[in-house]
């Protein structure tokens, strides 16, 4: 296999994007309940099936009236009420009681809040107010017709409820990919079995299905391939044929027995890159094979996540059919100082606090996967600074 060059974090990211986004088919569609489509992403646009709001309604209790009387004692004609209306107009010197969402009558022009106003009985007097005053008018929102959610963004709660306000009672939405999940190696032994003292649980399969069905694809866990050509590459073809993503776990590195890469170019695999730029997860491989796309991702517990959260999650939102994949990043003030050795791009678990302070975390490496537990996000350590001093910001990717 020819030399490929170690890419950045930045730049390996920008890859999977670029070759994911131009060398996938449209995926397939399906409709889907209302209250099954929170997470999935939109196949249709969703557009407005009338003005929003539908006539003029108040923002606020209290009585509506005409500008023009104001300020002025006013004679209480009626009330308008959500789910009703006030059937006549709104003559000089009268005020109608109204309340939060309820229609505005004919003929008023404003809305007093009930704090500002005194009641006498058959009389308001109520303070001066301009036009427009707490209504919110037809369409202002949204008018008949117009674009309210484009095709590509995932449905999350605000989405669910404008769907609903909208009359969907079911969408169109992709269909979610099948992401085929193998790990590699001789000293994985499945959960439930105590294993010896060189041997290992095969905790990566299952927390990458957790991740994978974040992610919003169907994680389909295959049993792991053992560290020999041949029963390697067994796995990975069975794997591939009924997925429409690859992802390994370990057997990446420069290992005797760390065969993956040997096993895939051996089937044709194109390779976009092998190596990147990051601490936990260098050794860790994206490219297609078969026609369809795979990562090798470090064996060690927190290389493996941490590499599928910046590289694999990607992927699998754009073949769901997600328009713009993004990682939530943010900012935390260190409470002390933190300094690294400036080559690599490191993602450490570190404590971010509720008002924005941020703790690093203690680890002893990529399988230390109680720091990890502990941690509720990565501290992101730029590969062009070396030191950061209590007080300072340092961007952080939310787990």
């Amino acid at each position: 296999m020819a030399s490929i060059p170690i890419l950045s974090f930045e730049e390996a990211r920008a890859r999977v994007i670029h070759e994911v986004s131009h060398g996938i088919p449209m995926p397939r569609t399906e409709m889907v309940a209302l209250d099954d489509a929170a997470g999935r992403i939109l196949a249709q646009p969703v557009r407005a099936d009338r003005d929003y709001p539908a006539l003029n309604r108040s923002v606020r209790d209290g009585f509506a009236a005409r500008s023009a009387d104001l300020p002025g004692e006013l004679w209480i004609v009626g009330e308008s009420r959500a789910g009703g209306r006030f059937e006549d107009r709104v003559g000089p010197g009268q005020a109608v009681e109204i309340m939060t969402g309820a229609p505005i009558p004919e003929g008023a022009d404003c809305v007093a809040m009930i704090e500002h106003v005194r009641v006498h009985q058959t009389k308001v007097s109520i303070p001066a107010a301009p036009p427009g005053q707490f209504i919110s008018f037809r369409g202002e929102e949204a008018v008949q017709g117009q674009l309210l959610i484009p095709t590509g963004r995932m449905i999350d709660y605000t989405g669910i409820a404008l769907l609903a306000a909208t009359g969907h009672a079911e969408i169109e939405v992709y269909r979610q990919p099948t992401v085929a999940i193998l790990p590699t190696g001789d000293e994985l032994v499945p959960v439930s079995q105590t294993p010896k003292e060189h041997q290992v649980r095969n905790s990566n399969a299952h927390s990458l299905a957790a991740q994978v069905a974040r992610a919003g694809g169907r994680p389909a866990m295959h049993s792991p391939a053992k560290d020999d050509e041949a029963a390697t590459r067994e796995s990975i073809e069975r794997a591939l044929a009924d997925s429409d993503l690859l992802l390994m776990s370990g057997g990446v590195s420069a290992g005797k027995y760390d065969i993956v890469e040997t096993v895939l170019a051996q089937l044709g695999a194109e390779f976009f890159f092998v190596r990147a730029a990051i601490q936990p997860g260098q050794p860790v491989v994206f490219g297609r094979v078969a026609g369809k796309f795979f990562f090798g991702l470090p064996g060690n517990p927190n290389s493996t996540m941490v590499t599928f959260e910046i590289f694999a999650r990607a992927a699998i939102e754009m073949l769901g059919g997600q328009a713009e994949p993004k990682l939530p990043f943010a900012l935390g003030r260190l409470t002390e100082p933190f300094r690294h050795k400036p080559t690599l791009t490191r993602f450490l678990p570190a404590l971010l606090s509720g008002l924005g302070d941020l703790t690093p975390l203690g680890w002893k490496g990529s399988g230390d996967v109680p720091a990890m537990t502990r941690a509720n996000a990565f501290l992101v350590a730029s590969s062009s600074q070396a030191e950061w001093q209590a007080g300072e910001t340092m961007p952080v990717l939310l787990k």
